[in-house]
């Protein structure tokens, strides 16, 4: 049948992810860095949800689709709540507002974008614009006392594993991030074990790849008492 539905620009979408609040069907979700409709019975067409979009990437079309299914779409937002209580499906892209500075003897998250997981993080957000980029590898948030003050305060934060996660998706995702935002810099913290050494290589991979120059600096973490040692400006 022919019907309203919502459309999404993906030219201007930059999965940011405030359409899925706003749609109490649950039609929309987040894949590959775009949203995207799951299924056409689960949107009803009313358009909740397109005053929430800061990019104006949402709009209604008539198109064939399958009948909106109320029903459906109550069993589908039910199952989705059920698999966040056994697992983790909180990779919707947000910003956060960071605590205070911390006062004498006081430690506060200075934490400002989620998620942080590589991985998981998107590929194109207006988080990105301006920003400086923190590329971090995971031990360093447990090596290191002062990674909140010295690293994550002001920066968008990145983590990942270049011996425990594929290496090459990391490389294709970076370059696609690095050509796709206007980052300002790059803040790249590793161990000083030589498997860490890959995070440097996949970064500067990327930004081989992405044809961009932007400013690169690195840090090595010691193992033993977490001192840090600046490597390149």
């Amino acid at each position: 049948m022919k019907r309203k539905m919502i459309k999404i620009d993906e030219e201007k979408c930059t999965g940011c992810g405030e359409c899925i609040l706003s749609c109490a069907e649950g039609a929309i979700v987040i894949k590959d860095g775009k949203a995207k409709v799951v299924k056409d019975m689960y949107c009803d067409g009313l358009g909740a949800c397109l005053g929430h979009c800061p990019e104006g990437a949402l709009s209604i079309e008539e198109r064939e689709a399958e009948p909106f299914n109320e029903e459906a779409a109550r069993e589908w937002v039910a199952s989705t709540r059920d698999q966040e209580t056994h697992s983790c499906n909180s990779s919707r892209p947000m910003m956060i507002m960071p605590s205070k500075p911390a006062e004498a003897g006081e430690i506060t998250s200075q934490l400002q974008n989620w998620p942080i997981q590589l991985h998981l993080a998107p590929e194109v957000t207006p988080g990105y614009k301006g920003a400086s980029l923190l590329i971090a590898a995971d031990c360093t948030g447990f090596s290191l006392g002062n990674v909140q003050r010295d690293f994550i305060a002001g920066r968008v934060a990145r983590i990942g594993c270049p011996k425990l996660d594929d290496f090459q998706a990391y490389v294709e995702k970076l370059t696609r991030i690095f050509k796709g935002n206007d980052i300002k810099d790059i803040t790249l913290i590793r161990m000083d074990v030589p498997c860490c050494g890959g995070l440097q290589h996949l970064v500067r991979e990327a930004l081989k790849h992405s044809g961009k120059d932007l400013p690169l600096q690195e840090y090595i973490v010691e193992r033993y008492g977490g001192k840090v040692v600046k490597v390149s400006a």
